[in-house]
């Protein structure tokens, strides 16, 4: 088989244009990028009318051996397409940090790819560098104030705006700044997070327009004084400036699939420290254009899915109809506790043993009202043995669990998949409604996160957090949903833990207020948000060709 860069660029794509035809996108409306890939100005495009359809791709919790959740997402675009289905894709932008460090790339892979890939994997139109430069400008800014006479009376001991870089840096986690004297500020401890982990992603990723984006962020809590008043974006005048560097980002980006689908690939938070959705603004440009949208939620179920149901439905009034699990052979068995290395021979009581994981995930999508079908990504190693056995793990749960070869045939390989889906979109009455009330106390909130989904005992954490949910109550921020950052590879915090562990304790050692985007993050366990990179990183093997062509991006 190729690899999946050679699949891409082996396929013949069509020009951006006829893509946006397809949709009915007028000419006027599209911003080319090159020949393939275009920013849309949705203020020249005319309503429709529709209200499409909207399924969720979620997944078991990741392995090194691999789900494939962006691979079936667009697999079953692809599927859904062919039996005559006007479907539209939505996914994430890849960041730089995992393309050169261990994931690589995010655009599906084998014949279930977006294109250009590696356009997509690298710079695309830019909206990773315009978050970027907006985030960083608004910490200049507030280093400038300090310096300058400090009118808002800051207390530089409380700047909680560090600054974000897309990249896996280990080395920027915690700084000392602004040394050399008097000329170059007030030294201070500070850091640097990944783009993805930044306020200003969330922002735009769930921004309904320019000036619901120029709102959000005048509201982005930065530092506070000396007397513990918070201070805004907006009271450093930072906010328009930084509406002005994101007015391009935040148009969608239109793609397309090997099999000329049309597909939005939009913002980026991860779900494992953000809110891991693409934007609210493309999700709904393409339920207004398609009769079925299909998109993705960072990681496993207890977090992609957890959050796209509880902060990014909850803010945007979006209700699914269906959500897709998918679940690998080769990761139950891992859950089931085979090593990586002793994967190959078949063995259907690992399967039964690790089943549990996707049984959870299973009753956790259920408990938010969302009709559920599991999509097995099969493996050439696959046994019909270890098969039959998630269809039997899935069937106890009431579900059924459909054999997927897109990653090898393209949308012809999702096809049962799509005909399920579909069924299920249209017979199913979803009764879909968010886990907690925005009543509950912020700390409840959390606990029911954790006791609900991660089936932990409890969630803990230190007086000092404790106090500063207390005071963000008091300053009115209680109503807001929560954020857990914690690790993906377990429903604990400890991520040797497979399978479906329960009494354990979800230990939160630091809160942050994203009051822009409107959520409160509660950071778990030893989750980093700066990501370091491997000691094999995949940089190593990436390099220009002697034709000019990127080789070692996968």
């Amino acid at each position: 088989m190729l690899t999946d860069i050679a699949i891409s660029r082996a396929a013949t794509l069509q020009p951006i244009s006829q893509i946006a035809a397809k949709l009915d996108i007028p000419p006027e409306a599209v911003e080319p990028y090159g020949h393939f890939k275009a920013k849309i100005d949705l203020a020249r495009v005319p309503a429709t009318g529709r209200q499409g359809k909207l399924i969720l791709v979620t997944a078991i919790n990741p392995t090194p051996a691999g789900e494939g959740k962006s691979t079936t997402s667009v697999g079953l675009a692809d599927a859904l397409n062919l039996i005559a289905r006007r479907t539209i894709l939505c996914l994430r932008e890849p960041s730089l940090g995992p393309c050169f460090g261990t994931k690589g790339g995010a655009a599906g892979g084998g014949y279930a790819q977006v294109a250009p890939m590696e356009d997509i994997n690298l710079h695309f139109t830019g909206d990773f560098h315009a978050i970027t430069s907006a985030h960083n400008l608004l910490a200049a800014m507030i280093d400038n104030h300090v310096h300058w006479g400090n009118a808002l009376d800051i207390d530089v001991r409380r700047i909680v705006w560090r600054r974000v870089l897309d990249m896996n840096d280990r080395a920027l986690r915690d700084i000392a700044q602004s040394l050399g004297g008097p000329a170059n500020g007030y030294p201070r401890e500070s850091g640097f997070d990944i783009t993805v982990a930044s306020e200003v992603m969330a922002i735009l990723c769930l921004a309904d327009g320019l000036e619901d984006l120029e709102a959000r962020l005048g509201r982005i809590v930065v530092a506070y004084t000396r007397d513990r008043r918070p201070v805004t974006a907006r009271d450093l005048k930072a906010d328009g400036a930084m509406a002005v560097l994101l007015a391009q980002a935040i148009k969608p980006n239109l793609v397309q699939t090997l099999e000329g689908n049309p597909a939005f690939v939009h913002g980026g938070p991860f779900a494992n420290i953000a809110h891991g959705c693409n934007s609210v603004i493309a999700t709904r440009t393409a339920l207004a254009l398609g009769d079925y949208v299909v998109t993705e939620a960072g990681f496993g179920a207890d977090l992609g899915a957890e959050k796209f149901f509880d902060i990014k439905c909850r803010q945007s009034g979006l209700k699914p109809a269906a959500a897709v699990i998918v679940a690998t052979v080769r990761a139950l068995k891992m859950n089931g506790g085979v090593a990586k290395a002793d994967l190959g021979p078949a063995d259907a009581d690992a399967v039964r043993r690790g089943g549990v994981n996707l049984a959870r995930h299973i009753e956790n999508v259920r408990m938010f009202g969302v009709p559920v079908v599991v999509a097995i990504n099969r493996f050439d190693g696959d046994s019909d043995a270890e098969l039959d056995v998630i269809r039997e793990i899935a069937a106890a749960q009431g579900a059924e669990a459909v054999l997927c070869t897109h990653w090898a045939d393209g949308g012809a390989g999702a096809a049962a998949l799509a005909e399920k889906v579909a069924e299920l979109c249209d017979t199913a009455s979803p009764q879909f409604a968010p886990l907690y009330d925005d009543g509950l106390s912020l700390f409840e909130k959390i606990n029911t996160v954790a006791t609900r989904i991660y089936r932990a005992e409890e969630a803990i954490a230190e007086p000092s957090v404790h106090a500063q949910l207390k005071r963000w109550e008091d300053a009115g921020f209680g109503h807001l949903p929560i954020c857990m950052a914690k690790t993906q590879y377990s429903f604990s915090t400890d991520p040797a833990k497979l399978g479906a562990p329960t009494h354990h304790v979800v230990p939160v050692r630091e809160v942050r207020l994203s009051a822009g985007a409107g959520f409160v993050v509660a950071i778990c366990g030893e989750v980093m948000t700066m990501p370091g990179l491997p000691r094999v990183p995949a940089a190593e093997g990436i390099r220009l060709g002697a034709d000019g062509e990127i080789e070692g991006l996968f």
